[in-house]
């Protein structure tokens, strides 16, 4: 039987890869003035400069600032302007300001689970950002506790169940990510509802990890999320 529920933040909970995306192009449209887009491969040499920064930056909109800034040097040959590198940065404020919006259904998903179990948010990226975000998604009052975390692997879901007194075959995580919140969990011996959002980090997958894994249901929409659970709780 199911005991604590964890539910992940970005894009589980809130809008949020569609900022990124949106910073992405518009840094694609700046370096662009500078270097043939396509003959350079932009897209695939800032997210090496990010996977590679991963460890110093940690996730979230500064270290995507501090990796495009450095991208941008590094594409150009050092020919980006400074005005262009200071709209980089303004690039970075505009994803930290952006507006926390729901997803369709979610809150009334996470208080229906919120009077059945137990449940957490554990999050990752920038401590000041996701906090805010957790302000502002005026959700925070349903959770038990809530977990942000610099790197969501199965060592750090073993704390938060230790910390909870749960085992992991009672524990369930909701999420959009396979990398961050299915297959750790999974790993551990714990349960995953998989709710793909409509854009994904290329980091955020698992091209290892079988989304038809027995412990794991895949669903579509938030209002689907106490039934799954339901699912997986059943003996």
């Amino acid at each position: 039987m199911l005991e604590l529920i964890g539910f992940d933040g970005d894009d589980t909970l809130w809008q949020s890869q569609d900022f990124y995306d949106a910073a992405q192009a518009e840094f694609e449209r700046i370096v662009g003035a500078y270097v043939d887009l396509a003959d350079v491969r932009v897209h695939e040499r800032l997210l090496a400069v990010e996977t590679r920064n991963i460890q110093a930056f940690g996730y979230g909109a500064k270290g995507m600032t501090l990796s495009m800034i450095e991208a941008a040097f590094e594409i150009t040959g050092g020919l980006i302007s400074s005005g262009d590198l200071h709209r980089l940065v303004g690039i970075g404020k505009e994803v930290l300001a952006h507006p926390v919006n729901l997803l369709p259904g979610i809150r009334e998903a996470v208080e229906d689970v919120a009077r059945r179990y137990r449940i957490v948010l554990i999050t990752k990226g920038d401590l000041i950002h996701q906090q805010a975000k957790v302000r502002r998604s005026d959700l925070g009052d349903l959770f038990h506790r809530i977990e942000i975390v610099s790197e969501k692997d199965p060592e750090a879901y073993a704390r938060v169940l230790e910390e909870c007194n749960v085992q992991a075959a009672a524990f369930a995580m909701v999420g959009n990510s396979l990398r961050s919140d299915i297959a750790p969990v999974v790993e551990l011996g714990g349960w995953g509802v998989y709710m793909p959002y409509h854009s994904t980090w290329s980091l955020e997958t698992n091209p290892d990890f079988a989304v038809d894994n027995p412990r794991v249901v895949q669903i579509n929409t938030a209002s689907s999320i106490p039934a799954a659970l339901e699912r997986l709780g059943t003996p």
